[in-house]
């Protein structure tokens, strides 16, 4: 099961629209959980333009940037968002 929260924004905005990441099957069958951080450069229109990873086991981290880059965030400047997901096996 995936977990997911937002730990900390650099600019504070705020996600409209939320993907879980799906729990990877082969992170499943080798029962790896953990912590996943990326930074999301958000465009001005809420989209994610980019996601760049900072740290994680990579199968989690490819779940994770999966799903946030189909995040939504409210409209406003181009901002670099960090967001940490949780995985739980």
């Amino acid at each position: 099961m995936a977990q997911s929260q937002q730990s900390s924004n650099e600019t504070g905005r705020k996600v409209v629209k939320r993907v879980e990441p799906h729990y990877p099957d082969m992170a499943k069958k080798m029962n790896l959980g953990g912590t996943v951080k990326v930074v999301a450069v958000v465009a001005s229109d809420g989209n994610v333009k980019k996601v760049e990873p900072v740290g994680g086991s990579p199968i989690l981290v490819q779940a994770a940037e999966s799903a946030i880059s189909q995040w939504k965030y409210v409209a406003g400047q181009e901002s670099r968002e960090t967001v940490e997901l949780h995985f739980t096996p």
